[in-house]
């Protein structure tokens, strides 16, 4: 293969029609990646909540405290509502898109040989590197930020708010207004989704390129080694920071929808 195959053939989907033709399509692995991600995940943090004790805490317990304490303290420093649906929110986005950001550690060709008879180019196994799923996710934020903003404000206020704000209730700047925070609630799911896809995305055709690289000599497979190292100690910053700032950003845009202008 081509250089310019072998990048293509990773990083093609499989995408399979939804009944007939073809604008109806599921990026199958990515799909089925991201739920089984979801299983494990979800299911390890359920299993550590049945088995918890109020004595000394095991290590699978104390690990998952730490983790929900750790992001509890996040969405004290930024909601100031009451918490109950907001916390388990983060804490479902930052484990979700971590264990998703997480499948850039596994060598590719192994994924696609592994998946080869499910999938004929084998399974793209970097969800968060389909923009597919990190639209999906911001626009599911997006809609509870404005399903939170008309419950807090009532629809009335809503719209009051669209045309009245910021820059005040002069019938003169409703149209400034509107397009102001048009503007603004176009830019959040854009932002919040292709941030995370850019950043998964860019990772994945660097380890390809590594990769590539080791297949050229004997040379190359050993510089190739320490490069694919140092890359992926690097990006283990990259998988737990994208994570981490999602997870912020949906705390920010779900705070927002009790603020007013």
């Amino acid at each position: 293969m081509t250089p310019t195959e072998y990048i293509g053939h990773h990083l093609t989907f499989d995408v399979r029609s939804v009944g007939n033709g073809d604008f109806w399509s599921l990026n199958f692995d990515t799909l089925a990646t991201s739920i089984v991600l979801g299983i494990i995940g979800f299911g390890f943090m359920w299993l550590s909540v049945r088995g918890a004790t109020a004595g000394v805490p095991g290590k699978r317990q104390a690990f998952v405290e730490l983790v929900v304490d750790f992001v509890d303290e996040q969405v004290k420093g930024i909601f100031h509502g009451a918490r109950g649906f907001v916390t388990p929110l983060a804490i479902t986005v930052f484990i979700w898109v971590m264990l998703m950001n997480s499948m850039d550690f596994l060598p590719v060709d192994w994924v696609g040989q592994g998946t080869h008879h499910i999938s004929e180019h084998g399974f793209r196994i970097v969800p968060t590197a389909d923009v597919n799923t990190t639209f999906a996710l911001a626009l599911s934020v997006w809609l509870l930020m404005l399903f939170f903003t008309i419950k807090e404000k009532g629809l009335l206020g809503w719209i009051h708010e669209l045309f009245c704000a910021p820059f005040g209730n002069n019938p003169a700047l409703w149209i400034f207004n509107f397009l102001f925070n048009l503007v603004e609630y176009i830019s959040k799911p854009l932002s919040h989704s292709l941030r995370l896809f850019g950043n998964m995305y860019a990772g994945e055709i660097i380890f390809l390129l590594v990769w590539m690289l080791a297949a050229t000599s004997i040379a190359g497979t050993v510089f190739a080694s320490l490069l694919g190292l140092g890359w992926a100690i690097f990006h283990i910053l990259i998988v737990a920071l994208q994570a981490y700032i999602f997870m912020m950003l949906t705390i920010v845009y779900i705070s927002m929808a009790y603020e007013s202008h």
